[in-house]
């Protein structure tokens, strides 16, 4: 029976960054389910889908696969056998993410083999769900969160220094947007769940947040 941890937020809080840092700390395994629906949205784009277009998503759904593994400790997300590890990261993917994971179809596609890796091994998963739905009788549950502006400002930070250009006011139109989406939609919105520890990290270090966390998992093991 595997130790669980899940981190829950809105988009641009760190909980991919955090997740990663604890995973190494106690040596679980880092399972990024946004990743994973990111992988589904390059599929979706490579398509020429619409995000909206419901019945075209879950006919696509049938021609894709996903799979996780770990080269030298380095997470490599496949679709459909080729490494997609980079292109998920790119905006256009996050906001097709965002919008295709409503869809009923697309998340129990995925929710099979997350939630049996994480009754085998120790793992921290992340994403917009876990605590409420996916790892429900997780033994630790973070909801991390953080400013508009914060958030905005990290990922324009992130985008400048990887030479892209990009405009702060429309980053923060476009994660309100996400928000907004993630938290209304029909199936699995995103919210705190009632037993998840709050973490704003507005005016925290990343080593503050993980030291936190890592009190939280020393206490239940």
């Amino acid at each position: 029976m595997g130790f669980n941890v899940a981190i829950d937020g809105p988009a641009g809080a760190g909980k991919s960054t955090i997740a990663k840092l604890v995973a190494k700390e106690t040596g679980f395994i880092y399972v990024d389910t946004g990743a994973m629906y990111r992988a589904l949205a390059v599929h979706f784009i490579n398509e020429g889908l619409d995000g909206e277009d419901v019945s075209a998503i879950e006919e696509a759904c049938k021609r894709a696969s996903v799979s996780i593994r770990y080269e030298d400790g380095v997470q490599k997300v496949l679709l459909n056998g080729e490494d997609v590890s980079t292109l998920i990261r790119q905006e256009n993917v996050g906001n097709m993410a965002s919008k295709s994971s409503t869809v009923p179809k697309v998340r129990e596609k995925l929710l099979e083999l997350q939630r049996n890796l994480a009754a085998q091994e120790d793992v921290i998963m992340d994403g917009r769900d876990i605590g409420t739905n996916i790892l429900p009788k997780a033994e630790v549950k973070i909801y991390l969160t953080a400013s508009v502006s914060t958030r905005a400002k990290r990922r324009f930070d992130e985008l400048t220094e990887k030479g892209v250009q990009c405009n702060y006011d429309d980053i923060c139109h476009d994660i309100e947007d996400r928000d907004y989406r993630d938290m209304n939609r029909e199936t699995a919105p995103l919210k705190q769940a009632e037993d998840a520890i709050l973490i704003d990290s507005s005016d925290m270090t990343i080593s503050e947040v993980v030291s936190k966390i890592m009190t939280y998992i020393e206490k239940k093991r």
